[in-house]
């Protein structure tokens, strides 16, 4: 094992055989930390954007934050209902895609995919940005460095995830839990105080004054609807991540489809509880926030309050634990915890859902392999440095990114719902059981519910966010489809291309011609030569470029006491270039006739150290680049192995030896045979 691969080993963990799958699948108790941890998170944040864009209008505004709540939650309850419909209807794991491409053709399903892929991207940057805003409530060092801090904890993130979904489910389980134990008792225990103990709690923000933008602040007509409008869709964020577990279906344990509808259930539940129990304490408490970067601020007696604003979740904790400090402490380390993990919902989606889309040929082939550990490991490195990249732009500001959020989640979540519309429509048309109807009934009707409602949130946030930065999620997404399209005309141009021919199938070249590139004359250089004479080849010629006219006598003479049968050709080099002039002799050594070919033997030396690679065979390499867009032309390297190679190859032989027999990696073992 060299160094390279020990450090692999370290940092991702032992390699995973292909059968040893079974050992990855989640259980319900695991499955839900790792697939609701965005949409749980999001009542972290939703509140703070509901109250941030409340502000515009000054403290009248706040009032409206409970039906606000109210119709979030409301949205959020029909939607997890569409979607348990949808994991039972499919479950492959393809999620909305599956559902728009069958049942609304192929442009539907790359919509979808282009809207979750780039949702995907901006859930790790809103997730991390956001746990960064909580954490310097704790950690003030972050302030001024939160785009820097954002990609270092998603770099982290990512090597998690790296070592598989399993073992990234365990880390992310206990964090997940005790946010949930963090947030539920807080809510609980502050109503208690206020409900039943009478005690006034009073937030740190309660008392101030909002000076608001002067469009809002008659709540009337017009700006009432906008207020309400963008308020809404801003709160909408905490549906993110809903769709996640219908994308992750094969992840799940079997029966996958009952474990992921009950953990679909479980996350609409506790989700919707926390959302509504943090407004409420919100309200009860006069917790407030303003939007600064839209010109709101505090004020205090008449005077603008310059401090930093604390989030919602860290206001309510100091108000519900100022006896208890180890509460207070408790509810921001899980929050800012959970912010952070909440990535984690999109690092199990956008790598299956690269994988489903890369095996339909819209991208790469190579998201659609797994890694040593039996993840996506090109889509989880992807979507690390696109998240990366967002959040060095924006300064891991939420607000900033929040305005491209949402959309392309209620872009999936509208389509889908017409799809599943369209599937039961389908199928009721050849059902004749009169129990399987009813269900399919009661199943429409559910996601005709979920459409209705999805499509007028969706309509909401494109026109109140669209000019605050929602076009650029729309632009993000256009561009990604028309990606995935030039991917896809490219791939299946290249399947055209290559298709095979049963005539050409079995015809042989009419010539073989040999060329050998002599550089020097040594032990790798006549390898190549006796290569090129053992092929029997039609003709044989070796070539050398005259860089050096000494060199090049030297050399003559040289090959005349050799005597190996083989015309040797110099090829002039005026301007002491290599490349260029040799490739120029085998274009014109090439014949009209295209069924003859033109072999290139080149020596290459093989090394044992990362070093030595750089001192050897550069030439070479360039001379094969380009000779690989000349047709008819072939290059063979000739591989001439180094004393330094030996140790190189004993290290790769131990460490091939050692998979092979590691337990559950196919090894036959002694006495048993292939048909055992």
């Amino acid at each position: 094992m060299d160094l390279t691969d020990a450090v692999k080993r370290l940092l991702v963990g032992r390699k995973l055989a292909s059968n040893q799958l079974g050992e990855t699948l989640l259980p319900k108790r695991i499955a839900l930390p790792v697939f609701a941890s965005d949409a749980l998170s999001s009542v972290a944040y939703a509140p703070d954007e509901i109250l941030l864009t409340l502000s515009l209008a000054g403290v009248a505004g706040f009032v409206f934050s409970w039906p606000i709540a109210l119709a979030v939650a409301l949205v959020m309850f029909v939607v997890v209902l569409s979607y348990r419909q949808t994991v039972h209807a499919y479950p492959s794991g393809g999620g909305d895609y599956e559902v728009a491409t069958v049942n609304l053709g192929p442009n539907a399903g790359l919509t979808v995919a282009s809207a979750l892929l780039v949702d995907y991207v901006l859930t790790v940057a809103v997730s991390v940005s956001s746990g960064v805003q909580n954490a310097k409530a704790l950690f003030p060092i972050f302030i001024g460095h939160e785009g820097l801090a954002a990609a270092v904890l998603i770099a982290i993130l990512m090597a998690i995830n790296l070592r598989g979904a399993r073992e990234s489910g365990t880390v992310f389980a206990i964090p997940t839990y005790a946010f949930m134990v963090a947030v539920l008792g807080m809510i609980g225990f502050g109503l208690v105080r206020i409900l039943v103990l009478g005690e006034p709690l009073r937030a740190p923000t309660a008392d101030f004054g909002v000076v608001g933008d002067p469009f809002y602040s008659n709540l009337e007509g017009f700006a009432l609807v906008a207020l309400l409008a963008r308020s809404f869709s801003s709160g909408s964020a905490a549906l993110t991540g809903v769709e996640a577990i219908s994308n992750g279906v094969p992840a799940f344990r079997e029966p996958r489809s009952r474990n992921a509808a009950t953990t679909l259930g479980l996350l609409g539940i506790v989700a919707i509880s926390m959302l509504g129990g943090i407004i409420a304490l919100a309200h009860l408490t006069g917790a407030k926030m303003v939007d600064e970067h839209a010109g709101v601020h505090f004020t205090r007696g008449g005077v603008e309050v310059t401090d930093h604003q604390e989030t919602v979740m860290a206001q309510l904790a100091m108000t519900v634990f100022d006896r208890f400090e180890p509460g207070f402490v408790f509810v921001i380390i899980t929050t800012m915890v959970i912010l952070f993990l909440a990535a984690n919902t999109a690092f199990n989606g956008f790598p299956v859902l690269g994988s489903i889309l890369a095996r339909d040929g819209y991208l790469p082939r190579a998201l659609h392999t797994r890694g040593d550990r039996l993840a996506y490991s090109n889509g989880i490195i992807l979507l690390a440095l696109a998240a990366i990249g967002l959040v060095l732009a924006f300064n891991a500001s939420v607000t900033a990114l929040i305005q491209l959020y949402v959309v392309g989640v209620f872009v999936s979540f509208t389509v889908s719902q017409l799809g599943m519309l369209r599937h039961w429509t389908r199928h009721l048309a050849v059902e004749t059981d009169p129990a399987a109807r009813r269900r399919m009934q009661r199943s429409r009707a559910i996601n005709a519910v979920g459409l209705t409602f999805t499509g007028t949130v969706l309509v909401i946030v494109l026109a109140s966010k669209f000019i605050y930065g929602a076009y650029l999620a729309v632009l993000a997404m256009a561009v990604v489809f028309a990606a995935m399209k030039a991917i896809s005309g490219h791939y299946a141009k290249v399947a055209a291309e290559t298709a095979l021919d049963l005539d050409e199938a079995h015809t042989l070249p009419s010539r073989v011609r040999a060329v050998v590139l002599l550089l020097e004359l040594n032990k790798p250089a006549m390898r190549a030569v006796n290569m090129a004479r053992a092929s029997r080849a039609s003709s044989i010629e070796a070539v050398t470029i005259a860089v050096d006219d000494d060199q090049v006598r030297a050399m003559r003479d040289e090959w005349d006491e050799l005597d190996t049968g083989v015309p040797l050709k110099v090829r002039a080099s005026p301007y002491r270039e290599v490349v260029a002039p040799f490739v120029a002799h085998v274009r014109e050594f090439r014949s009209d006739n295209p069924r003859d070919v033109v072999v290139v033997y080149i020596p290459e030396l093989v090394v044992g150290h990362w070093w030595e690679r750089l001192l050897h065979n550069q030439t070479s390499l360039f001379i094969k680049t380009r000779l690989a867009f000349l047709p008819g032309v072939i290059t063979t390297a000739v591989p001439y192995q180094l004393a330094s190679s030996r140790y190189a190859i004993e290290r790769a032989e131990r460490s091939d030896t050692a998979e092979w027999r590691r337990p559950g990696t196919g090894t036959v073992h002694s006495g048993a045979s292939l048909d055992d």
